[in-house]
């Protein structure tokens, strides 16, 4: 058996026993998982990073995002959450083997491979991105504690203080624990569907049958809603927090596998909790005046109430407030790492306070903003909402573009490197998620944006993604058909020592992609700003 190759730049709190919310396996446990109950005990020990943040996921925004799909369109957009499967196993998949090959966070990779300029240039967006994001949790959580009748300041600062506390024990399976307790919270949409009663028929149309509903005068407005389904299922946040959290729980390549089954998880929880969401709003705004006229959470929960009894609504409710508080704590996480990483700080949860006061500090510092926020009075939380879903779309292009050239990139990964035939899938999907983010910082920017409109972004962006996709397929042909990679014994592979690799060798056109890349997310961040300044003047 070939030598283990110890991993990049661990400190002691990212070595040794992995210790889950559901079990403990042994660093030194090499043996084979050959029976059922082997492998069932082992993927419930390294179960966590892929439930988690596919749960985190399926937070405040996306709640709102489903039920005004359900209320405004009934099931007739129940298709598009077919569409999030590859789009959520894409990304989640590569930056999960990233962190198990290189036990390195996705911001330091950054840093190594492309300069501190690019790293800086997307933590400052991210964590811009992350704060705003934040808000929009404490918003979801207040419109669920308002409903419960809880005050807006007891309802933040006891959610903060939750929020805080779980980060701060300095144990990482107490925290796992916590978060996997939330997570079985997300079950609570499945009695609630059942309760509804949506029509069964009407569920498996919206499935099988896709198609635009509204008319050709709602076009802008359709086609704008499943963008948000879409886009609300994938955040930049997702890749730096579930890269560094796999690294945190000590995660190595030869349990991939299980993580990845981990990953699926979740993916199913969140596809199956959007659809039930979807579900129960649409049978409780059936034929009733509130049909097509969607305001917030807030009346979403009264109205499954008036349909289905308060039980009901006081579910929605805690369901909301429960998925705003996972949300929090990923995205808060994602954050603390991802400038640990930039900034060379102690970044673990398995290490108390006294040994990593700077992570602790940028947990506790965005929280308390956050929190601030939302209890200022006549705060434009509304305005904070819509932006961050266009900056979101600002940062996302970029993000996937450096998460594929990372996992192309063979002194990092080695026999872990991406097969053409994931790089073709996985250029596909990007080019979607591209051509989305283009449409979403357009409306912002535009609000008048038509139908057609959109129809132009998405083919223009298409188009040229085609072009280009197909000349790096036609360069990378060329150096692949003489290079063969060795994928055996991949288990016991990990990349070298950070300090040892070779740094890559910046093409002429890959300066220039990026350049135009840097140039995109400059000019959209001033534009979108500046827009939603105007906005809150006019507000």
């Amino acid at each position: 058996m070939a030598t283990i190759t110890r991993s990049a730049a661990l400190d002691e709190a990212h070595g040794g026993d992995i210790r889950g919310a559901l079990g403990t396996i042994s660093a030194d446990d090499l043996a084979s998982r050959a029976g059922l109950s082997a492998k069932l005990k082992t993927l419930l020990a390294i179960v966590g990073p892929g439930l988690i943040v596919m749960c985190g996921d399926n937070d405040a925004g996306a709640f709102s995002t489903y039920g005004q799909a359900g209320q405004n369109y009934g099931t007739r957009l129940l298709w598009t959450l077919l569409l999030l499967v590859p789009v959520l196993y894409v990304n989640q998949e590569m930056v999960l083997r990233l962190g198990a090959v290189t036990g390195v966070g996705h911001a330091r990779l950054l840093i190594e491979r492309f300069g501190r300029s690019w790293a800086a240039l997307m933590v400052v967006y991210l964590l811009i991105l992350n704060a705003l994001t934040l808000v929009t949790e404490f918003i979801g959580i207040t419109m669920a504690a308002g409903y419960l009748g809880v005050p807006k300041p007891v309802a933040v600062l006891l959610a903060a203080g939750v929020i805080l506390a779980a980060a701060a024990t300095g144990s990482f399976r107490r925290f796992e624990r916590i978060a996997v307790a939330l997570c079985a919270g997300s079950l609570l949409l499945i009695p609630l569907y059942v309760v509804s009663h949506p029509a069964g028929a009407a569920m498996i149309r919206g499935f099988a049958e896709p198609g635009l509903p509204g008319g050709s005068g709602q076009l802008a407005t359709v086609m704008l809603l499943i963008i948000g389904i879409v886009g609300t299922t994938v955040a930049p946040w997702q890749l730096f927090f579930q890269q560094s959290y796999v690294v945190d729980k000590r995660i190595t390549p030869r349990f991939i596998r299980y993580e990845k089954a981990d990953l699926w998880i979740g993916i199913v929880i969140v596809v199956v909790g959007a659809a039930a969401l979807t579900g129960a709003v649409a049978a409780a705004f059936a034929g009733t005046r509130g049909a097509g006229n969607f305001t917030d959470a807030t009346g979403l929960a009264h109205g499954i109430a008036a349909h289905a009894g308060k039980i009901a609504g006081a579910v929605f409710a805690v369901a909301l407030l429960d998925a705003s508080i996972i949300g929090a704590f990923a995205v808060s996480l994602s954050t603390a790492y991802a400038v640990g990483d930039t900034l060379g700080l102690k970044h673990s949860l398995n290490s108390g306070f006294r040994q990593a006061k700077g992570f602790y500090a940028i947990y506790a510092a965005l929280i308390a903003v956050a929190a601030a926020i939302v209890l200022i009075p006549h705060a434009p939380l509304g305005l904070i909402i819509e932006g961050v879903q266009a900056l979101a779309g600002v940062l996302l292009p970029a993000a996937t573009v450096f998460l594929l050239m990372l996992c192309n990139d063979r002194a990092v990964l080695g026999p872990w490197v991406n097969s053409r035939r994931t790089n073709v899938f996985t250029s596909v999907v990007i080019t979607v998620l591209i051509a989305l983010s283009a449409v979403l910082t357009a409306s912002v920017v535009f609000p008048g944006i038509t139908g057609r409109q959109i129809l132009v972004i998405i083919g223009g962006c298409v188009t040229a993604a085609v072009a280009v996709g197909g000349w790096t397929l036609l360069r990378s042909l060329r150096v692949q058909s003489s290079v063969e990679i060795d994928r055996r014994d991949r288990e016991n592979w990990r990349m070298p020592p950070l300090n040892v690799l070779s740094k890559p060798v910046m093409s002429g056109s890959r300066k220039c992609a990026l350049a135009v890349l840097g140039g995109y997310m400059g000019i959209a961040m001033i534009l979108v700003i500046v827009r939603i300044i105007e906005m809150a003047i006019g507000h």
